[in-house]
């Protein structure tokens, strides 16, 4: 062929062959395209490349990877976190971990996410340890695992175990050496953690009173602990292009906040004379994230608790299809709905499931029982005569193994031998009988946890901060603390407030559904930085629910307490009633002017 001279077609017929069948073998083995492996360039005049074709996989982790074919095939470059779970799927990672260990070492690069798969997390520089996150169904945990729990902490870890905001337990402060011998630890206490961090479903919460809410609807500890098997028993759960959450609320008192959920399942009762027999169904919520402002939307449907599981796994498949695999920014289920809209996907969502879905209008079903903003707190009858649950707040979802230890004691001789965790960093003891109940009481101020918090310490939330993050910029825990000991010592708070302190845009404590959020922010003073936060107003949830919006910007965290505090005055000095919640009062005012009050009232005070 001379130069510039164009290809025959016998020539280009043999090109495209030879190039196809060159990208379907690298795409199955995770490499770019022909194009994609010399820069993108175009292909020689004349010459059309065919896009490779999406090869038919088998087994249990070809849904995820034919969706990374069909990415790649689209032309599209595959993040290297897709591109490591590619190569080599996580839960495989075994004996990497065995060999770090022994070596000493921590993970780096994309075997960080690896790691994580099998709950251990190298939170450097923050700390250079493993953080370890557990998995305890609906947030339910029998006592010889939370006393175990304790032990692994006093074993491995430093000594302290942290709820989270998903009704979990985390343990810090593992060496490297520790690995393997933590984990194998771990499941020898009959604890399955897979999947508890990173692109996985993580911890299935419930509602933390479920079995025992004199108001609940449905008890939700069964659908909780079916969704954890389904999800642990099924490998294709663990191929998603990012994490996911799931939660189930049973109309109870104490909020199980599904509606922040990628899949929210919420009880209600359906009457008499309706299209679909009288009973308590789920009503199915999609798409909550509220890290970038959104809540779950109700879709409509309607289920049998025996529906539950299944569909949720149907919507599991359906996102591992279309989630996005080329920008993590972009790869939650709320974007997927974002492009598709919901119809559209719930048709894809009843492909997977095998028949249609039923639909059913909200205005047909009874109204739900109230939630109770702090229920998670103090002593309350339970549905058994003669029982009652008492729900303990932690220091900001922090106690010691010998707390820890203290708390399954009681469990175990007065109670039933569970601990029920919260999404608010807290727990509950049930079962207590009234004969009990002073002991218990005292065994609680004797271990230096609170049963009667105020109202703000008791809607305190914050994440682990930069004592043990790397995102944080703030320590927010310490923060949280002040702010909660500042407005104690100087005013009383009359009605529930809660305040949610986060470290960065992960929105770990979910800043903005606080009645007041803090989200934390390097702040410069003149030529030094200090630790501070961005101050938001007017959140909720459920009944209440709304993002919060900015009050105040680049706050020093030595002034928040003050600041925090102005608002709080300015509300209980100017809302139209006793009863007015601090939320009615943000709502109706806007931002100048809030600010304005928060800054005469303050100046009033001398704050």
């Amino acid at each position: 062929m001379m130069p510039n001279q164009d290809f025959t077609d016998e020539q280009k017929q043999y090109l495209q062959g030879f190039i196809s069948g060159a990208d379907i073998a690298r795409a199955t083995r995770g490499l770019p395209t022909f194009a994609q492996a010399i820069g993108g360039s175009a292909p020689p005049p004349g010459l059309s490349v065919p896009a490779p074709a999406v090869v038919e996989r088998t087994g249990p982790d070809a849904p995820g990877l034919m969706a990374q074919d069909r990415a790649i095939a689209a032309g599209k470059k595959l993040t290297p976190q897709e591109m490591a779970k590619r190569k080599l799927h996580p839960l495989d990672m075994w004996d990497d971990i065995v060999t770090h260990s022994q070596e000493g070492r921590f993970p780096k690069g994309t075997d960080l996410l690896a790691f994580k798969y099998h709950g251990i997390f190298h939170v450097a520089p923050a700390q250079d340890s493993y953080m370890s996150r557990l998995r305890f169904a609906g947030g339910i945990v029998p006592t010889y695992q939370f006393r175990g729990s304790a032990d692994l902490a006093d074993r491995f870890g430093g000594g302290y175990l942290d709820i989270t905001t998903r009704a979990n337990l985390q343990i810090r402060e593992i060496p490297a050496s520790a690995g393997a011998d933590y984990i194998t630890a771990v499941h020898e206490l009959g604890i399955d953690n897979h999947g508890s961090g990173a692109d996985n479903i993580r911890n299935v919460t419930g509602s933390p009173t479920a079995g025992i809410d004199p108001q609940e609807l449905i008890d939700t500890r069964p659908l909780a602990s079916a969704m954890h098997h389904y999800i642990i028993n099924h490998r294709e759960m663990y191929g998603l292009p990012r994490k996911f959450n799931i939660a189930f609320d049973g109309g109870g008192a104490v909020a199980a906040i599904e509606d922040t959920n990628d899949i929210g399942f919420t009880a209600w009762k359906v009457p008499t004379g309706k299209a679909i027999p009288e009973g308590v169904y789920y009503r199915l919520q999609l798409g909550g994230i509220t890290g970038h402002k959104d809540f779950a939307r109700d879709t409509g449907v309607i289920l049998r608790p025996d529906e539950c599981v299944r569909v949720a796994g149907a919507i599991v498949r359906a996102y591992v299809d279309e989630g996005d695999r080329t920008d993590r920014n972009k790869a939650r289920l709320k974007y997927v709905l974002d492009r598709l809209g919901f119809e559209a996907f719930l048709a894809l969502v009843e492909k997977h499931y095998g028949k249609p879905l039923t639909r059913l209008p909200m205005g047909d079903c009874e109204p739900r029982p109230a939630v109770r903003k702090h229920g998670h707190v103090g002593v309350h009858p339970q549905k058994q005569p003669g029982l009652f649950y008492i729900g303990i707040l932690t220091p900001v979802g922090r106690m010691t193994s010998d707390q820890a230890r203290a708390l399954a004691d009681l469990a175990d001789e007065y109670g039933s031998g569970v601990i029920r965790l919260t999404v608010w960093q807290s727990l509950i003891l049930s079962d207590i009988p009234e004969s009990g109940l002073s002991e218990v009481l005292a065994a609680i101020d004797d271990m230096g946890l609170l049963w009667n918090g105020s109202s703000v310490r008791a809607g305190l939330i914050a994440c682990t901060g930069n004592a043990g993050c790397k995102f944080s910029p703030s320590n927010t825990k310490r923060h949280a603390m002040e702010i909660a000991d500042h407005i104690d010592a100087v005013m009383t708070v009359d009605l529930p407030v809660n305040i949610h302190v986060t470290g960065c845009h992960h929105s770990c404590a979910q800043h903005y559904i606080g009645d007041i959020g803090l989200i934390g922010a390097a702040i410069a003073i003149g030529d030094d930085t200090v630790e501070g936060y961005h101050i938001f107003a007017g959140g909720g949830y459920g009944e209440e629910q709304g993002i919060a919006r900015e009050i105040f910007r680049n706050v020093p965290a030595s002034q928040c307490p003050e600041k925090i505090e102005s608002l709080l005055r300015a509300w209980m000095a100017s809302r139209q009633s006793d009863d007015e919640t601090f939320i009615e009062f943000v709502k109706r005012y806007p931002t100048a002017e809030l600010v304005a009050m928060a800054e005469g009232v303050g100046q009033l005070a001398g704050v």
